[in-house]
């Protein structure tokens, strides 16, 4: 099987190579998972693979354009939200906290590009690194920004319930990637539609925060928020394929204030 990466892992190269591949306008790829429940019918790897995949998919495409480089992947992340079924492993703030600054630390120290896109496949993870990425430009120097690939594709949504986790878009993309790890058969098992009022009050909605658990029953049916039953192959690809596609500007964005005077 043809690896559509080979060569642009920081981890293949050896230290002479890196030293000759690398430069200051290149761009560290970071993917970003986590290890949680998916409902009956997703590994609880999802993340990670869609992070991966993302990852990949954008370093193929872009590579040319923006010397683009992966990372290795962060597994788990914080996922305390789904903390009541078996398998959830997660990070608390502290250490995730501490554990992105040690890496920004060592980028800093080195590696000799200063720019870094991180490819985050879990929404719980996404406050804390819209935070954090103050603290990696701020105290490392650090010209950094977030992708959240289901977040930034374009792809037209005909459901009046939220996807939010396990759901058509999660399930389309893992169709698309790794059909031999989805329990297809149980798909449709998750069948009931929660409180989509109370979903967009508790998960959704800016003007309040909460603590919401994908336990509770009136806003997910066995841990799942969303219509997995609506998913297919063709509309992860569709994601997918738009994701590579919007991609491109946030590059171009990244690449243009890397010689900002406040770095």
């Amino acid at each position: 099987m043809s690896d559509p990466i080979s060569g642009r892992r920081i981890g293949d190269l050896t230290f002479p190579e890196l030293a000759r591949e690398l430069d200051q306008a290149s761009i560290l790829c970071l993917p970003i998972g986590a290890i949680e429940q998916h409902g009956p019918h997703l590994p609880l790897n999802t993340d990670v693979i869609i992070a991966e995949e993302m990852t990949h998919r954008l370093i193929a495409r872009w590579a040319d354009d923006f010397d683009l480089w992966q990372l290795p992947t962060l597994s788990i992340g914080l996922s305390r939200e789904h903390d009541w079924a078996p398998g959830t492993l997660s990070l608390s703030i502290l250490s995730f906290t501490a554990l992105m600054r040690d890496l920004g630390r060592s980028i800093q120290q080195n590696l000799p590009t200063r720019n870094l896109v991180i490819i985050n496949g879990h929404g719980g993870n996404r406050g804390v690194l819209q935070t954090l990425i103050y603290e990696l430009e701020g105290d490392f120097e650090l010209n950094t920004c977030v992708i959240h690939p289901l977040a930034l594709a374009k792809t037209e949504m005909d459901s009046d319930v939220p996807e939010i986790h396990g759901g058509k878009d999660e399930t389309s993309v893992m169709l698309a990637v790794r059909p031999d790890l989805v329990r297809k058969e149980m798909i449709g098992s998750s069948t009931s539609v929660p409180d989509v009022k109370l979903v967009k009050e508790f998960v959704i909605a800016p003007g309040a925060t909460w603590a919401w658990s994908s336990a509770d029953k009136r806003i997910a049916d066995q841990g799942v928020t969303g219509q997995p039953a609506d998913s297919s192959a063709e509309f992860g690809n569709a994601i997918i394929k738009s994701v590579v596609g919007e991609a491109g500007a946030v590059f171009a964005r990244l690449i243009e204030g890397q010689d900002r005077e406040d770095l």
